[in-house]
């Protein structure tokens, strides 16, 4: 129950964001999002104390979050490159505080493109009609895809998938995620979005499925390498903000390519 009532309230509000709130609030909560997510990365990564330098340096790498509320993705380079710039700036003002300087280079240029500019996608696609449907969709995807992985996985998995990576993982269970996660696409996808060609959506969220599952290894890599099981505790018994978007990190922009090339 300490695990099923966080989840359950978080997915209502999540889903009250998409359906009623408009897209400057939305907005508003990936920043939010990319914040309490930049956090937790760094704590794990490079573990800068809370201050000064973790508030400047989380304050770049969230630049592209800030200039997708233009709805211009050709904006994202030069967010990118200010994120650099202050990075760089960062590191010559507490170069004597910084015991491996190169890391902190690293990590933290790394934490913009994965966190701050995969998240800015989200809002791309929020301001896209019928924007909410498909971030509803992409939900489905993810979260019917992490279940039935569990699922399948608990009960069938023989094969590990990345055991050196994430031991519980297995191939039956990536099977059954990638089915579960395509499947409750098409569901969403003929209640919210009837003029799409359902077919095309289960073929698109077959690939979303899969990248969603690179997506979470690449977490699994962090967590890993960090000696940590989950990347925070603000969402009780559900881990960090991280753990929960990390499949949504990188099916974002892929989803957004993909809508805005018309391939759906």
């Amino acid at each position: 129950m300490t695990r099923l009532l966080p989840g359950i309230v978080m997915t209502i509000l999540w889903v009250l964001l998409l359906v009623y709130g408009p897209a400057n609030l939305f907005w508003l909560v990936v920043i939010l999002m990319a914040v309490f997510a930049l956090y937790e990365y760094y704590k794990m990564t490079i573990d800068i104390p809370i201050g000064a330098r973790l508030v400047q340096t989380i304050a770049f790498a969230i630049s592209p979050v800030l200039v997708s509320v233009f709805q211009r993705p050709d904006l994202f380079m030069p967010a990118l490159f200010v994120s650099l710039i202050g990075i760089i700036l960062l590191s010559l003002k507490y170069h004597k505080r910084f015991e491996h300087i190169l890391l902190f280079l690293g990590f933290s240029s790394f934490g913009a493109l994965y966190i701050g500019l995969c998240l800015a996608h989200l809002v791309l696609i929020r301001y896209l009609p019928h924007g909410s449907a498909w971030l509803l969709v992409l939900t489905a995807i993810t979260a019917g895809g992490d279940t039935g992985a569990y699922y399948i996985g608990t009960h069938f998995g023989r094969r590990k998938l990345c055991p050196e990576i994430s031991p519980g993982k297995t191939v039956e269970g990536a099977i059954g995620g990638i089915l579960a996660g395509s499947i409750s696409a098409v569901a969403f996808g003929l209640l919210l979005l009837p003029e799409f060609n359902s077919l095309v959506i289960f073929v698109a969220a077959l690939m979303l499925s899969l990248v969603s599952i690179i997506g979470d290894l690449a977490e699994s890599v962090i967590k890993r390498s960090a000696g940590v099981k989950d990347s925070g505790t603000l969402l009780f018994g559900h881990g960090g903000v991280l753990d929960r978007i990390d499949g949504m990190l990188i099916t974002a922009p892929v989803l957004y390519y993909i809508l805005d090339l018309g391939l759906l």
